[in-house]
Formats: structure tokens, C-alpha cells, sequence
């Protein structure tokens, strides 16, 4: 391979193309060294100045799948997330499921009264004595970010509600923050008045070490729709009946049968969703 050659990434911004990048992203996946290498020499002759990190995805992505579901299903996290859609609902679900893994206690969708008005809150999260208000921010385009507008109405929103939970009973200890949850990710400005102001920020790779990506493969908390095993419309059938995670999937089988997959296909849905659920 040529040494110079320049990608398109989601973003639209070119900049070289990072063989390591690539590796990372497939060991993340838990592919093997010997399917990395395979994969990488594929991908390095067909690659060409200009292409989209999305093509080197698709190429990556249909290698996988053909050796390693469950590698595949790994390597998609970042699509699966697109696809909790259209109206994002599922996303806060999948938010509430994450910090109710990590010992909070949390409710979805709620209506809150704030100082001067009413509020919806996407997740409120309790555990001792932190007490929060999150915000969801879906996309199911990955080239959208967060941008610094995101931070400044969420926490506009999360002081009129502070305001009126400060004088409730029994909150004079609490620690009250609010917070952004993305599935894509933050511009700098975001990153920059979001620290400044005090809210808890999480995208696809922020905290590093700590973002969605990085806290659900360490979970187990993998979506539904990163098994390669289910199709589309199957997904959504599954989203419709309100649950979000393999873990749950695996828990109820039988959702499998009432949305009317063949039961030869059972096994192979299921197995992939067990091996999903395991922790890192």
C-alpha cells in the first residue's frame, strides 16, 4: 500500500489513513489476531486517495461477519446506537439501563416541576447522595455533534429544576448535577462549557476511557440491534416491545417467537446475545 493515502471521514475532514486505527477498532471487537491481520491486508489493497472511512467500515464489517458474528456485532456498536431510532426513546432507555447497572436507581421519562415551569427529563439517577438530571442527545447520523447550544439550554433547564429540588425535604446533602448523554459526539466548545458549568458529559468517546463505547463493552450492556443475526425490521419489532439490551432479549426468549422469527433461527439469535452479555 501506498504510504500516503487520505480518507473522508463522516465529518467530511481528510486526513491520512491510520492502519492502527483500524487494528484498535477490530481487537476492541475481540477479533483475532490472526482475522485482524487477514482483514487489514484486505482492506490496505482495495483502499484508494479518498475514500470514506465509511467504505473501509463496510469492508471491515463484511469480512467479520463472515468469520465472527459476535466480533461483528462488537465492531458495530457504534451503528448499533445509530439505530436505536427514529424517535431516540430507545436510546434513553439504554441510558437509564447503563447508570441502573452501575447502582442507580433511575426512571425514564419523567415530568418534573421546576422553580418556574415543567420539565421532561430523559433520566433522573439517584445513588447515595448524587441526585441527577440527564439529558439524551440521539443522532442517527454520525456526522452530527453535540455543539456548546446542547450544554447551555440543558443546564438553563437543570437550574430551574435544581432550584425547586434544593427546598424539598431531605435534599439539604444532596449533590445535584445535570447531564448530556450523546450517542455521537461533543464539539470542544461543548466539552470546554460543559466542565466549566459543572454537567456530567458522556458521548460515544468522552470521558476518554469512560464514554458509552468503553462503559458498555465493560457492562455487557450491548443493544439489540448490534446482532447481525436480526434483521431491520426485526429490530424494530423488538424495540417496539420495549426492551433495548441483548441482556434482556436473552432473558425473554419467547419475545423471539412472538414477533415471529422461525424457531431455526432461535439458537443462533440467542447464542449471540448471551456472548454479548458478558462482561469485559
Amino acid at each position: 500500500m501506498k504510504d500516503s493515502i487520505n480518507i473522508v471521514k463522516y465529518s467530511g475532514d481528510v486526513v491520512p489513513f491510520d492502519v492502527d486505527k483500524l487494528i484498535n477498532s477490530l481487537r476492541r471487537a475481540q477479533a483475532s489476531e490472526e482475522l485482524i491481520q487477514q482483514i487489514v491486508e484486505q482492506v490496505e489493497n482495495k483502499i484508494y486517495e479518498g475514500i470514506t472511512t465509511k467504505k473501509i467500515y463496510q469492508m471491515a464489517f463484511k469480512i467479520l461477519k463472515g468469520k465472527s458474528r459476535v466480533s461483528a456485532s462488537k465492531y458495530k456498536l457504534k451503528k448499533a446506537l445509530m439505530e436505536l431510532g427514529p424517535s431516540g426513546f430507545p436510546f434513553e432507555k439504554l441510558v437509564g439501563k447503563l447508570l441502573a447497572h452501575e447502582g442507580f436507581s433511575t426512571q425514564v421519562g419523567v415530568i418534573v416541576q421546576g422553580n418556574c415551569v415543567q420539565h421532561e427529563i430523559d433520566v433522573i439517577a439517584q445513588k447515595d447522595n448524587q441526585h441527577y438530571m440527564i439529558e439524551c442527545k440521539y443522532h442517527s447520523d454520525q456526522g452530527r455533534t453535540c455543539n456548546v447550544k446542547i450544554p447551555l439550554y440543558i443546564q438553563s433547564r437543570f437550574l430551574d429544576v435544581k432550584a425547586k429540588w434544593e427546598h424539598q425535604k431531605g435534599h439539604e446533602t444532596k449533590l445535584h448535577k445535570g447531564g448530556v448523554y450523546t450517542n455521537t459526539r461533543f464539539t470542544t466548545d461543548a466539552v470546554q462549557y460543559g466542565k466549566c458549568v459543572g454537567l456530567l458529559l458522556t458521548s460515544w468517546d468522552y470521558p476518554m476511557g469512560n464514554g458509552l463505547k468503553d462503559r458498555i463493552d465493560k457492562l455487557g450492556l450491548h443493544p439489540l440491534t448490534a446482532l447481525t443475526t436480526l434483521t431491520k425490521a426485526e429490530k424494530t419489532k423488538l424495540l417496539d416491545t420495549g426492551i433495548v439490551l441483548c441482556k434482556e432479549l436473552h432473558k425473554k426468549p419467547a419475545l423471539l417467537e412472538q414477533i415471529g422469527i422461525d424457531k431455526k433461527r432461535h439458537k443462533k439469535i440467542l447464542e449471540d446475545s448471551e456472548a454479548l452479555c458478558k462482561s469485559t
